[in-house]
């Protein structure tokens, strides 16, 4: 007979699979192309999570492109994009930016863009939910000052998008914030441009715009020029509910801490995936040589990852069940 335990548990399976299908087939207008290229590009494990903050989401901020007057505070930023502009060139004639996406660098393993590495893509942390990164406050003094001044920023790095570049469509995966970019070197052109649910921004020098990073977005740069710009999480507006839940997603995004160079600190997600990045390699190695081989071990593995999240809900459930017990007898003692 299903107890309580069970209805609640069953409750929570089906809200996840109504959100991960609602993410995939109702939320905006773009689609992905199956929903294979869903599970790779669109992290649907975190839709359940995202969609409460898309249910606490303040009206005005419930849409894919936003001004930046949206978040006011970003107006410092904007007041001051030639001195961000300088320290962001500054690193780029040192070569830093092609040194961090170097294999085997301290700032290589960043599991949120590492796929963007082979299109020439490339960033510098400047902070990053809580931390500021000690590269940052070393190289780009005044803008680690001018972002300090912003409590709205949650992290912010540069972002370096290479001539002829393209980043195919894709969706960042927590919802805790939205994404804010103010253009610094540009091409100022129409060419070079992010798109974001259908909807087309340029990058232009010291103009700013804000976005919600969750919804499938690309973006292209068919010019002839670098793209540099400064990138921030911000905080998405909430209501009084989706902040609180937020203060714990914060703390989830916090572990995704990137260092630039080896005197950064790094995140325990970011060292796990530096960890496992050998077995990955090698994973994508035998993939080229003995795919059959590969698409069997690919699939023993992630049966194997079902059944332990499967015992791992039934061992939970067992041992609520046992304290909800435990707790009535005791009420029914008093």
């Amino acid at each position: 007979m299903m107890n309580w335990t069970h209805l609640l548990l069953l409750g929570l399976a089906l809200y996840s699979v109504l959100s991960v299908y609602y993410v995939y087939r109702w939320r905006g207008s773009v689609r992905y192309a199956g929903f294979s290229q869903y599970l790779r590009k669109a992290w649907p494990v975190f839709a359940p999570l995202n969609c409460l903050l898309y249910m606490t989401t303040t009206a005005r901020a419930r849409k894919p492109v936003l001004s930046a007057s949206e978040i006011p505070e970003t107006e410092l930023l904007r007041q001051n994009w030639p001195l961000i502009r300088a320290e962001a060139q500054a690193l780029l004639e040192a070569g830093l930016f092609d040194a961090i996406r170097t294999p085997g660098s301290a700032g290589y393993y960043d599991l949120g863009f590492r796929t963007f590495y082979k299109r020439g893509w490339s960033k510098f942390y400047l902070s990053w939910y809580g931390t500021t990164h000690q590269s940052a406050q070393r190289l780009c003094p005044q803008t680690v000052a001018l972002l300090q001044q912003v409590p709205a920023v949650r992290g912010a790095m540069f972002s370096l998008l290479p001539p002829g570049a393209e980043l195919s469509l894709h969706s960042d995966p927590l919802a805790c914030s939205l994404r804010y970019h103010l253009g610094l070197i540009t091409p100022n052109s129409a060419q070079c441009r992010i798109v974001v649910d259908g909807h087309s921004r340029s990058w232009q020098d010291g103009q700013d715009f804000v976005f919600d990073e969750t919804y499938p977005h690309h973006a292209l740069n068919h010019t002839a020029q670098y793209r540099l710009i400064l990138m921030c999480d911000v905080d998405r507006p909430l209501n009084w509910l989706g902040r609180q839940f937020n203060k714990g997603y914060l703390r989830l995004a916090r572990h995704s801490l990137v260092p630039n160079l080896p005197e950064d600190q790094q995140g325990a997600v970011s060292a796990l995936f530096a960890a496992l990045s050998p077995w990955q390699q090698r994973a994508m190695q035998l993939k080229a040589s003995h795919r059959t081989l590969y698409k069997l071990l690919k699939w023993v593995l992630n049966t194997s990852l079902v059944l332990l999240l499967a015992a791992l809900v039934m061992l939970v459930a067992k041992g609520l069940d046992a304290f909800l017990w435990q707790g009535g007898l005791v009420l029914l003692h008093s």
